[in-house]
């Protein structure tokens, strides 16, 4: 396998493990031609003390993985097609999109740590929504700055998901 389908699925598998934690569903569309890489559902009830809730949320993502060096300031900054960009800016959409941008260290072999006691997954990802951002005239990609604070985390797919639970976007 070449580097750059080991990165896809890595990134695959983080996504995976971050929903598993967080007890939610995972699909895979087929063909992957909407710049959506992987779905997640969550599946809701109605709740005891009246508020009002969107039943089974859905959230999807388009998935990066790449061995940039950690970030030092506030953000981080990749590269995206401007194909992706554009499909991901879009606020016509009924199921709401995030990038998930997943760091590795350059060499495959220290990506994955394990023992009989743990199982580390290195680096870190990060998510944004683009929905509403502004059409560009670049050509080729557009160069999108992440806020560190938005890691893609067990607890931050929950934030998000109940915020779409609750009609809002992430």
């Amino acid at each position: 396998m070449d580097l750059s389908a080991q990165k896809e699925k890595f990134s695959e598998a983080y996504v995976l493990a971050v929903a598993a934690t967080a007890g939610y569903g995972t699909y895979k569309p087929s063909p992957d031609d909407d710049s959506v890489d992987f779905g997640i559902a969550a599946r809701t009830r109605p709740q005891p003390n009246g508020v009002v809730t969107m039943r089974s949320p859905r959230l999807e993502l388009q998935l990066k993985c790449t061995a940039a060096p950690t970030p030092l300031g506030d953000s981080l900054s990749f590269p995206l097609k401007l194909k992706n960009y554009e499909e991901l800016r879009a606020d016509n959409f009924v199921i709401p999109r995030i990038l998930v941008v997943v760091l590795v260290p350059d060499l495959a072999d220290d990506w994955l740590k394990h023992s009989e006691t743990e199982l580390c997954m290195r680096r870190c990802g990060y998510w944004v929504s683009l929905r509403g951002k502004p059409a560009t005239s670049n050509t080729k990609s557009v160069k999108i700055s992440i806020p560190r604070q938005n890691q893609f985390t067990v607890q931050a797919l929950q934030a998000i998901m109940q915020r779409l639970a609750k009609g809002e976007l992430p």
